[in-house]
């Protein structure tokens, strides 16, 4: 095997909806279109969809994670498709990466968000509990500080805002206080296990079959991979540049991305009557929400990880976005592919709610 592709293995959540929910059924991919997988990770729903797109289509794949990139382009694992290309980015700058390559508009965006297995299997990315490792959790191991490092700086406040807001993890302020006190006394955590038994210390009483540790560790994972800012970004750059009857699905794992893709697709897809101005035209709606899909009874049972993924499919409609900024001028606030930092990559969004863990 070659250097950089790693064993992990990795199963694709809700494979076969997500990518057919990419188009209308009756009418199939657009035999010319463009596709982005904007979240490659080990490349099912790349591999599936490259098998029904045309010749002429094009499939754009992102990855943030350089383990993902190798795998889709080293050993026997190597797409070697001439359709097909991978740019190591982050899923939020997807529009552009679109615009870099020359291209205006793609048919088809699909995004599966949040940690994969082979991130969470491999010991040495930190980010399990299961594991005695360097507490990294970086999905981009180029880039970023990692969790042991924000630990080793970030004051109790702002620790425990992490945890509470990004886990609704009730001790939020008890695990703060004890890492920070641990820092003070000149053992700063900077390992898994470290983590993992200053939580088991705080934490006195845990829902049955969870670990203590678990909210904590999501809630770092969110936060120093600005996983809620980058999923907002991706989201926004899909009204500008889906193409008309273009279809973006999204997997996620928990409420807290679940809840950011909903209200988005219910933003620009719902009619909203302003009462002090009942006369008033509507505004264009940009989306149709096409549909809500959880994993079958069957894909739980191969793959428990599956249990709590939601997909949500929406297509663009023929309203123009030029069209759009007029009716709703607050929404020009908002440019496309905007970098992350500028929403949740400081401090938490409003209070969280769900359930951590992935496929």
């Amino acid at each position: 095997m070659q250097e950089g592709v790693t064993p992990w293995q990795h199963r694709t959540v809700l494979l076969h909806e997500a990518v057919e929910g990419l188009w209308d059924p009756a009418v199939g991919p657009h035999p010319q279109g463009v596709y982005v997988d904007a979240t490659f990770g080990r490349g099912g729903h790349s591999r599936l969809l490259l098998s029904k797109l045309g010749p002429q289509a094009r499939l754009i794949a992102l990855d943030r994670d350089p383990e993902a990139v190798a795998h889709a382009t080293q050993g026997p694992s190597a797409i070697t498709d001439p359709r097909f290309q991978i740019v190591h980015a982050p899923f939020s700058s997807w529009a552009d990466v679109m615009a870099d390559l020359g291209l205006a508009q793609v048919h088809g965006l699909l995004m599966d968000i949040g940690v994969s297995s082979p991130q969470i299997d491999n010991p040495v990315r930190g980010f399990s509990f299961r594991f005695d490792a360097p507490l990294d959790m970086r999905m981009d191991t180029t880039q970023g500080e990692s969790a042991a490092d924000y630990l080793a700086h970030a004051s109790a406040d702002e620790i425990a805002q992490v945890i509470r807001d990004y886990s609704e993890e009730r001790f939020a302020w008890p695990i703060a206080k004890a890492l920070v006190a641990r820092r003070d006394e000149g053992q700063p955590v900077r390992t898994t296990a470290e983590l993992s038994a200053v939580v088991a210390r705080t934490v006195k009483t845990r829902e049955a079959g969870q670990d203590p540790a678990t909210r904590t560790f999501q809630a770092l994972r969110i936060h120093v991979n600005r996983e809620l800012g980058e999923l907002e970004d991706a989201l926004e750059s899909a009204l500008t540049t889906l193409a008309p009857g273009g279809r973006l699905s999204v997997i996620s794992f928990h409420s807290l991305e679940d809840r950011i893709v909903k209200n988005f697709i219910a933003k620009h897809s719902r009619e909203e009557v302003d009462r002090r101005v009942p006369f008033a035209q509507p505004k264009p709606l940009m989306l149709d929400a096409i549909a809500r899909i959880k994993p079958s009874a069957e894909e739980i049972s191969g793959n428990p990880r599956s249990r709590s993924a939601v997909l949500r499919v929406a297509e663009r409609t023929n309203v123009p976005w030029s069209e759009a900024l007029v009716a709703s001028p607050a929404a020009a606030g908002k440019s496309r592919g905007s970098k992350p930092g500028a929403k949740s990559g400081g401090k938490p969004a409003a209070k969280a709610g769900g359930k951590g863990g992935r496929r």
